[in-house]
C-alpha cells in the first residue's frame, strides 16, 4: 500500500507516514478491488467502514422507484465516502456507491476511530478532526449542487457548473471527470438535450470543448 499517497490525503493529514501502516491495521483496514459498474455499497444496506478511494473513482447515485437516476457526486482518489453512515451506525444507506472504472478502495472501521484502542488514540483524535473538516467540505459541495440545479434552463445549469469548476481548478480550461450521462444526471437534465445545448453554446462562442476538456471564453 502506498503510505506516501495516504499521508497526502485529507483523512490522514497530521499522521506521520511511518505510523500509517500500523494505524490502518489497528483500524481493521482492508482493501477491495471493483470493476466498472460494480456496486460497493447498495441502497438499503448499512455501512460500518469508511471507504477511501486509492485509485479509480466512485459514483454516488440514487435511483428512484421508477428507475430515474440522479448522480450526487464522484469520489476521486484520496477522497472518502460512506463516512456519515459508518459513523452513525445502523442507518440504512439512501444511495448507491458504484465503481466508475477499475477502482481500488481502502476500508477502515469507523467504530475503531471513534472508540480507539490504547496507543493509537492520539492519531484517532486527528482522524476525527479530519472527518469533521471533510464533512464541512462536503456540505459546501452539496450547497453548490443546489446552485447548479436551481436554474430553470439547461444552459444556466451548465454555465453555473462550468464556472464553478473554472474557479476551483484556477483556469478557464476545465477538465470534467463526469461522463456526459453522469453530468446530465448530476445536473438533473436529459442527456440529449444537454449535449444539444453544449453544441449551441460552442456555436455561440461561449465555450469550446473536446471530449471532457472545456475552454470557457470571455463574452463581450
Amino acid at each position: 500500500m502506498n503510505f506516501s499517497f495516504l499521508s497526502g490525503t485529507l483523512l490522514f493529514r497530521g499522521v506521520p507516514e511511518p505510523e500509517i501502516g500500523g494505524l490502518i491495521e489497528s483500524l481493521c483496514g482492508r482493501s477491495g478491488h471493483y470493476e466498472k459498474g460494480e456496486v460497493i455499497y447498495r441502497c438499503g444496506e448499512t455501512a460500518k467502514d469508511i471507504g477511501l478511494v486509492l485509485s479509480g473513482g466512485v459514483i454516488i447515485k440514487n435511483d428512484d422507484f421508477w428507475g430515474n437516476q440522479s448522480v450526487l457526486a464522484r469520489i476521486e482518489p484520496g477522497d472518502i465516502f460512506a463516512e456519515t453512515y459508518a459513523c452513525i451506525g445502523g442507518k440504512a444507506l439512501l444511495v448507491d456507491a458504484v465503481a466508475a472504472e477499475s477502482t481500488e478502495v481502502l476500508f477502515i472501521s469507523a467504530a475503531e476511530i471513534l472508540s480507539p484502542k490504547d496507543g493509537v488514540s492520539r492519531y484517532c483524535q486527528t482522524l476525527t478532526g479530519n472527518l469533521l473538516t471533510i464533512s464541512a467540505i462536503k456540505n459546501i459541495r452539496l450547497s453548490c449542487r443546489i446552485l447548479y440545479t436551481s436554474p430553470k434552463h439547461i444552459r444556466g445549469r451548465l454555465t453555473a457548473f462550468l464556472s464553478d469548476a473554472a474557479k476551483e481548478q484556477g483556469s478557464e480550461r476545465v477538465t470534467v471527470t463526469f461522463s456526459r450521462q453522469q453530468l446530465a444526471d448530476f445536473l438533473n437534465v436529459d442527456r440529449s438535450a444537454m449535449c444539444a445545448e453544449l453544441s449551441k453554446m460552442q456555436k455561440d462562442g461561449i465555450i469550446e470543448y473536446k471530449k471532457n476538456i472545456f475552454l470557457l471564453k470571455n463574452i463581450p
